[in-house]
C-alpha cells in the first residue's frame, strides 16, 4: 500500500513569485525534508493570512512557520527545532 501521508512541511506560496522561486531554491540547496506547494491565490482564506508575508514554510507537526527571507542556516536551524 502506498504512503499517502501529507509532506511533512507545506510551503505557501503565489503563482509567478521571485521570492517563492528563490525559497525554493534555498529549499533544494539545504535539502530540505519533503514539502507540499500550496498556492494562496484565489484563496480568499490563505489570501488574508499569507498574502503579504509569501513564502511561508509551515510545519503543521509543531504548528510554526518560518517567514522569508531565509537562507539554507536559517532554515536548517528552523528544522533542526523539529
Amino acid at each position: 500500500m502506498p504512503d499517502t501521508a501529507p509532506a511533512a512541511l507545506i510551503l505557501f506560496q503565489r503563482d509567478d513569485c521571485h521570492l517563492c522561486d528563490l525559497a525554493l531554491e534555498v529549499l533544494a540547496q539545504a535539502r530540505a525534508p519533503e514539502f507540499d506547494s500550496v498556492f494562496i491565490d484565489e484563496d480568499e482564506a490563505l489570501e488574508a493570512l499569507y498574502g503579504v508575508r509569501v513564502p511561508v514554510l509551515r510545519d503543521p507537526v509543531r504548528g510554526v512557520e518560518l517567514d522569508w527571507p531565509f537562507d539554507a542556516a536559517r532554515l536548517a536551524a528552523w528544522l533542526a527545532g523539529r
